[in-house]
């Protein structure tokens, strides 16, 4: 049996005051969703299974463009990332793995890491290469870019850089590699747009080249940030393309935060999936560009309407969709542990509303253009509450009824607060 950060004792006490009303509303929902010829016990079991990764990064404090505000207690290395790791999963019991970040999580011990990992029941997600920041042991900057370089020489670091990454990542037991980087431009004629995605390509082919045969790598796109002018990556098309050349285990990743306040994300799922490239989703909200909030904290309805196409796509074909899920956020004015939490509960939100859609009524709508009832289908799932499901969901599997009271009522991050020391801010900003 894995190991436990949060007392199961506490869990159960919080979880007894809160059971009764929890049982009525989940009765209630169920005879309402029995009209409907729904079995909430079906969902509820969806629930159970569902899961989305954690970014190590994310258990640390983020930052503005302007400055960075510790948080108490932060993790100073990937075995505290884990340990707050582990209080998620615990309490919300849909956080099952973890995602790496090398050099920022590399591990002394591998092996020993792996068990610590498992000790506590979390698994080990894809593994995230880093060219966008230069190395303190390796010669070449970054600077003007890395797979995409006009340097051959910085080329080839970064390549070595991302198969150190697969390296740590077959003795972590993770199987898959994201990559993204912040190569473009900043001012017009800076670089050539054909010759730097030549580039990028040969490079990304050798990496290819040494993905063990149960491997996927995950392509991620960014619409700017940190250059402004262009981006190599820059959008699905060219995310797309990329993968393409690359071969069948080279998949397309999609960021909510990474497209322009306009663009339709949900019908980039929809395409990416229809030509077998949806490799893999970063959950989280955005005002902009790229804010990185916490996921569903300002427009809950598209999360579920991204959800409706993956849920579509599940359905369509069940033993071949396999995405990787993660949160992917910065916490700047919030505790990270509970944002992650709260987050992790949206994201199962939306995919327990998707499971939702009258499919079948849907599919009439849209074949005989009855726009307002096919509308109204789609909102009829997205308004049901299904809070009652993912309680009991989190119930059933050993989690909090309500986790972020039972959280806060561990004392958890004073504790820690006590036994890591605390970091400066910086008055630098973060990128």
């Amino acid at each position: 049996m894995a190991a436990k950060q949060i007392d199961p004792a506490l869990i159960a006490d919080h979880n007894q005051n809160a059971l009764g009303d929890m049982q009525a509303d989940y009765d209630t929902l169920g005879a309402k969703l029995a009209r409907q010829n729904v079995d909430i016990e079906k969902l509820t079991q969806k629930a159970v299974d569902f899961g989305v990764a954690i970014p190590s990064w994310g258990v640390g404090t983020g930052g503005t463009r302007f400055a960075r505000f510790p948080g108490v207690g932060e993790p100073r290395n990937i075995y505290e990332k884990l340990a707050d790791c582990a209080v998620i999963a615990q309490l919300s019991q849909a956080t099952p793995t973890v995602s790496l970040h090398i050099p920022w999580d590399r591990p002394d011990d591998p092996a020993a890491l792996r068990d610590m990992a498992a000790s506590w029941g979390l698994g080990i997600d894809a593994m995230n290469s880093n060219t966008f920041q230069d190395h303190g042991d390796m010669p070449l900057s970054f600077k003007y870019g890395s797979l995409s370089h006009a340097d051959g020489a910085v080329r080839e670091q970064a390549i070595a850089h991302n198969i150190d990454c697969i390296e740590i990542g077959q003795k972590l037991g993770s199987k898959a590699l994201t990559v993204w980087v912040g190569d473009g431009t900043n001012f017009p004629g800076q670089q050539s747009f054909t010759r730097s995605f030549e580039r990028y390509l040969a490079a990304m082919k050798a990496v290819y080249a040494a993905l063990p045969d149960d491997w996927r790598v995950f392509i991620e796109h960014k619409i700017y940030e940190p250059a402004f002018y262009s981006t190599v990556i820059q959008d699905w098309g060219s995310n797309y393309l990329a993968a393409k050349e690359l071969g069948d285990k080279a998949q397309c990743l999609v960021d909510l935060g990474h497209h322009a306040p306009s663009v339709n994300i949900e019908m980039i799922v929809a395409r990416l999936f229809q030509f077998g490239k949806l490799g893999g989703f970063h959950f989280n909200d955005s005002k902009y560009g790229d804010d990185d909030l916490d996921a569903g904290s300002i427009n809950p309805y598209q999360l579920f309407l991204v959800f409706n196409e993956l849920v579509d796509a599940e359905l369509s074909n069940p033993s071949g969709f396999n995405p990787a899920y993660m949160l992917d956020q910065s916490h700047n004015v919030t505790d990270p542990i509970e944002s992650l939490i709260i987050s992790a509960i949206e994201v199962q939100r939306a995919y327990v509303q998707a499971l939702l859609v009258d499919r079948a009524k849907l599919a009439d709508y849209q074949d005989s253009n009855d726009v307002m009832m096919a509308n109204r289908t789609l909102k009829s799932a997205y308004i049901t509450d299904v809070s009652p499901i993912l309680a009991m969901a989190r119930h059933r599997a050993g989690g909090a009824i309500d986790p972020i009271a039972t959280y806060r009522a561990t004392g958890y991050r004073e504790k820690v607060g006590k036994q890591r020391p605390a970091s400066k801010g910086s008055g630098g900003g973060i990128v």
